[in-house]
């Protein structure tokens, strides 16, 4: 069913619809180097097939997935060939091209570049981390997205009566079949395809031999919704960058809708685990001690009674997490002595904050009029625990944000007790 010309491609009308840039190069037989970057049934390829028909060139299609530098070396020298024997371009269409490591990539560069080639290639990561940035930019990137609901459904009524399709096998199926095949394709059209193909197959003729597929019918082929998900692809950085926002944004609604996005894809719960407890520390912090308990919990609960009861625990701690209050003053406190450690010298420790186990340390003043705080009221003294540089600096501003507006306000009367001269201080208790 893929499309034979431009009028049948259906989809992406912001690169191939009327006046378009693409579309334009297409029909002018100008085509130059180009990534087609998109999610996988959006119609990369089925376009490159379209552009093989279309434009005055050889073509050849390999994917990266099977191919080799010594296919890449066989393709130069046949387009050498074909130039000097027809003056014929040759455009090589490399699905996958993701797949190819660096090594592999470069051995296009010297041939894209003079023109040997026109490379395109097809991926479902993103080009930023996938394709080497020489051949990013000998190339011109086209993005492409998931195909809208009104698009699939042109493909599927297609496929069910053209006879290059299932239109021999005579099926029929009302609009909230065909609506429900769509929502669970998620903008893949080759998921609406197989899907609508096996229902088509799983169904029996009735009168005059046509097929009546059922939402039921399709349901039972189905069995459950496809979910874009790529454990070590792009999706997976953008739906647990999604959660931890979530949570971060305190939504419980939108933390549980991510989550379980990501567990019925098939994520490790540990990973998800993993990502909480750095939550609790850096977004939570002592805003909320227990966040972290909590976190950690739900870690030990995935070792303990494993999945998918686990998921109980990862849920329950995802909204207790997004529910508590927020604070990062702890990562301020860490940012605020990275700074003031890059910027001085590693400073020695003040003698009296050292131990002196031996007489000489003794003898050099290790230790010296070190002040006990359990000697003073509240165990609070004055005297100075940094290096005179950075005596006085503050790193930690607790928030007014739950628990830490307790431990602000205790912060704010140590800092007070320890502004007072020696003489107004406390005296020390009595031994």
């Amino acid at each position: 069913m893929r499309p034979r010309n431009l009028d049948e491609f259906a989809g992406q009308k912001h690169l191939v619809g009327k006046g378009r840039p693409l579309r334009k190069l297409i029909e002018t037989d100008n085509i130059p180097s180009m990534i087609f970057w998109g999610p996988p049934g959006s119609g990369k390829t089925s376009l490159a097939f379209v552009i093989a028909k279309l434009v005055d060139a050889d073509f050849i299609a390999k994917s990266a997935v099977a191919a080799g530098i010594k296919d890449v070396r066989e393709i130069v020298q046949r387009a050498k060939l074909a130039w000097k024997a027809h003056k014929r371009k040759t455009i090589l269409f490399l699905d996958e091209i993701h797949r190819f490591n660096k090594a592999q990539q470069d051995a296009f560069l010297p041939h894209v570049e003079k023109g040997t080639i026109t490379l395109i290639g097809a991926t479902t990561e993103n080009p930023s981390f996938e394709v080497i940035g020489p051949l990013l930019s000998r190339s011109r990137m086209f993005v492409f997205n998931p195909l809208e609901e009104e698009d699939l459904m042109v493909i599927l009524k297609q496929a069910m009566t053209e006879e290059r399709g299932l239109g021999p096998l005579k099926p029929e199926a009302d609009e909230e079949v065909l609506r429900f095949i769509i929502k669970i394709s998620d903008g893949d059209a080759r998921r609406a395809l197989n899907a609508i193909e096996a229902a088509t197959q799983v169904t029996e003729p009735g009168k005059g031999g046509k097929r009546i597929i059922t939402r039921e019918t399709t349901e039972a082929v189905l069995e459950r919704k496809f979910l874009l998900y790529d454990k070590a692809g792009e999706e997976h950085y953008n739906l647990i960058s999604a959660f931890i926002k979530s949570l971060r944004g305190s939504d419980a609604d939108a933390a549980v809708y991510w989550l379980m996005r990501m567990i019925d894809s098939g994520e490790d719960p540990l990973y998800l685990a993993r990502r909480m407890v750095i939550l609790a520390g850096e977004d939570i912090g002592l805003a909320d001690p227990q966040a972290l308990v909590v976190a950690n919990a739900a870690k030990d609960a995935i070792h303990f009674v494993g999945y998918p009861e686990c998921v109980f625990h990862l849920v329950e701690a995802a909204i207790y997490l997004a529910l508590a209050p927020k604070s990062n003053a702890t990562l301020k406190a860490i940012q605020a002595a990275r700074k003031d450690i890059e910027e001085t010298q590693a400073e020695p420790v003040p003698l009296h904050l050292r131990n002196a186990p031996t007489g000489l340390m003794k003898h050099l003043g290790y230790g010296k009029d070190y002040q006990y705080p359990h000697s003073f009221e509240d165990a609070v003294e004055d005297q100075a625990y940094r290096p005179p540089k950075v005596e006085g600096h503050v790193y930690y501003a607790p928030t007014d944000r739950g628990f830490e507006a307790r431990l602000q306000e205790r912060l704010k009367n140590i800092r007070e007790r320890k502004r007072k001269s020696p003489s107004k201080r406390t005296k020390p208790k009595d031994k």
